[in-house]
């Protein structure tokens, strides 16, 4: 027996929030933990400008994406404001992608 789950457009750009949501941790970390620390100890900044760039882009999408879902989900404004702060907190993207599962 087959069982068929229909996923929805809210579904999907949950799902792709998570997804960006957790890239975008990974990037902070990379850049704090290892680009930055390469960049001032061993005077290496090409680590910081590429992971820099990553991030960033991810941040952007992040930002984007949030929104996105904030829409679909019907997110009050208080919600909204836990879901930017965890964007600018080293680890806030990971609880995020946890408290975000269905």
């Amino acid at each position: 027996m087959t069982t068929v789950v229909e996923t929805t457009a809210e579904d999907t750009k949950l799902a792709r929030f998570r997804v960006v949501s957790l890239a975008e941790g990974v990037s902070f970390l990379i850049l704090l933990g290892i680009a930055m620390p390469l960049k001032y100890a061993a005077h290496m900044p090409a680590p910081t400008m590429v992971f820099g760039m990553i991030h960033g882009l991810l941040f952007l999408a992040y930002l984007a994406l949030a929104y996105a879902v904030k829409q679909t989900q019907d997110w009050d404004a208080k919600r909204f404001l836990v879901v930017l702060v965890a964007s600018v907190l080293p680890t806030g993207p990971f609880w995020l992608h946890k408290s975000l599962k269905n």
